[in-house]
């Protein structure tokens, strides 16, 4: 099928997953779009729903892994809808951001170059605004339900624009009503951040970044966190320690051993590597614990 109609839409064919994975796996899809705004996302949608094309919207693809045989539709890539905007009130500033935008660019921009406190903690996470907004990510005592004001969002029930007040989001520990609703798709988000000293707010951001290099794989490709934590007070990555998977390795993937919450792609690791390691990882650690491991890293399979 050819693709016509989409206007300045970049369209690729056959475009290799892996270079576009923080995990460096993946086929090829049969079509990469890489819209610009918020209205070449909604005409991207609206194309592949029309003509019956399978479709996934991704970011940065950092919690993502890609099937080894690639993928039978498009992948629409959010990463240049970056847009920023600042609506200044007296308290507080307003800072609507599109969905694609780099999530560390944008807590340097808003923390170090406007003195605006709430995304210390984001600083260093590798995915997009919507990734966060979608899934409520967080690190080091943040996340994203702490700021959100507002998320605009595109509703493929009937294709048209709405939004969510903050407490709408229906926000829990790495889950949102974006992740309850799959027909909802980010368009932009508006995050509400107060003013503060930016000398302390880059402070803050440089502990938490030596915090990721110290304790993470940062050196090799991996998805981040591969398992949700279980429970308060309770952390995969001990669990999966405790039961000596440290360094397991299943062909290229591998248990890390500075961080046994990541899985690690030592440079020829395929998604079915991976995913047996993942599978291995919960059987064994359930067996030992009694504690179930929920995935973080979203599996998106060739159809």
């Amino acid at each position: 099928m050819a693709i016509y109609g989409l206007g300045s839409i970049e369209i690729r064919e056959n475009e290799s997953l892996s270079r576009h994975s923080s995990f460096r796996i993946g086929g090829d899809a049969k079509y990469a779009f890489f819209p610009k705004d918020k209205s070449e996302l909604e005409c991207s949608v609206k194309y592949c729903i029309d003509n019956g094309l399978n479709f996934k919207i991704i970011g940065n693809a950092s919690n993502v892994l890609f099937d080894d045989r690639g993928f039978d539709g498009a992948i629409i890539f959010t990463t240049r809808i970056n847009s920023l905007e600042y609506i200044r009130r007296a308290d507080s500033t307003l800072v609507k951001v599109g969905c694609g935008r780099s999530l560390t660019d944008l807590a340097y921009e808003t923390g170090k170059k406007q003195s605006l406190t709430g995304l210390e903690f984001a600083y260093g996470i590798p995915g997009t605004v919507g990734g966060a907004i979608y899934m409520n990510a967080g690190a080091y005592g943040g996340q994203m339900s702490d700021v959100v004001f507002e998320t605009e969002y595109l509703d493929l029930n009937d294709m048209s624009v709405k939004k969510l007040c903050a407490n709408e989001h229906m926000y829990t520990y790495r889950n949102s009503v974006f992740i309850e609703h799959p027909e909802y798709v980010i368009l932009n988000t508006t995050l509400k951040l107060s003013f503060a000293n930016a000398e302390d707010i880059f402070a803050a951001m440089n502990r938490n970044m030596a915090a990721r290099r110290e304790k993470q794989p940062l050196e090799y490709p991996n998805a981040g966190s591969i398992f949700k934590r279980p429970g308060d007070n309770i952390f995969a990555g001990k669990l999966i320690q405790d039961a000596n998977l440290k360094g397991y390795a299943i062909g290229g993937a591998q248990i890390s051993e500075k961080h046994a919450g990541f899985i690690i792609n030592r440079g020829n690791a395929t998604s079915k590597d991976v995913l047996d390691l993942i599978e291995h990882t919960k059987k064994t650690v359930f067996s030992m614990f009694g504690i179930s491991l929920e995935c973080e890293v979203i599996y998106i399979p060739y159809n």
